[in-house]
């Protein structure tokens, strides 16, 4: 369960990133993101997939070949589904936007009406390795944080969200 992907199959889902014609920048970004999300499984032994957890990973915004908007997420898991890959990694797509979308939140942004929240702990470590990223650029918990403050579109609830996943994911473990 929680053997390590093998390269070849990094290649692979690298590859389907390209054939989807995600830009260089998505990818670059997505290797980054695979890489400390690993980073932070190893706190979790065998409570992780890393399998899942590495695909999951690579493939979050595989739904930025089609938009770069906050749907990408939703259409990414579409892609996900129709190139044949499991619910569960589909799932890691669709919920890794911030901290997670609830219903309110996805009405707000005119996305379907359902919640977009990691449940997983894999989805969990993706979604927050995602936030730990700006571009290709690893960041910390404070540049995030600055950076959503200064979209002011981002509730109080989910920069605390964000502290409670880093306290939870990573801080606990130093």
């Amino acid at each position: 369960m929680h053997k390590l992907i093998f390269m070849e199959d990094q290649k692979y889902l690298i590859s389907l990133l390209k054939e989807e014609n995600c830009p260089k920048w998505v990818i670059d970004h997505s290797i980054g993101v695979c890489k400390k999300a690993n980073e932070i499984a190893i706190n979790f032994k065998d409570d992780v997939d890393l399998n899942l957890l590495t695909s999951g990973a690579l493939l979050h915004d595989i739904g930025r070949s089609k938009s770069n908007g906050i749907d990408h997420g939703i259409i990414g898991y579409e892609i996900a589904i129709d190139l044949g890959f499991s619910e569960k990694l589909a799932n890691i797509i669709e919920r890794h936007i911030g901290v997670g979308l609830t219903k309110y939140e996805a009405l707000k942004f005119n996305l379907p009406l359902k919640n977009y929240i990691p449940l997983s702990l894999e989805e969990r470590i993706v979604s927050h390795a995602d936030n730990l990223y700006d571009g290709v650029n690893e960041v910390g918990i404070n540049f995030t944080i600055d950076k959503w403050m200064r979209k002011n579109e981002i509730s109080n609830k989910s920069i605390l969200k964000l502290k409670k996943n880093h306290e939870e994911l990573v801080l606990q473990f130093k």
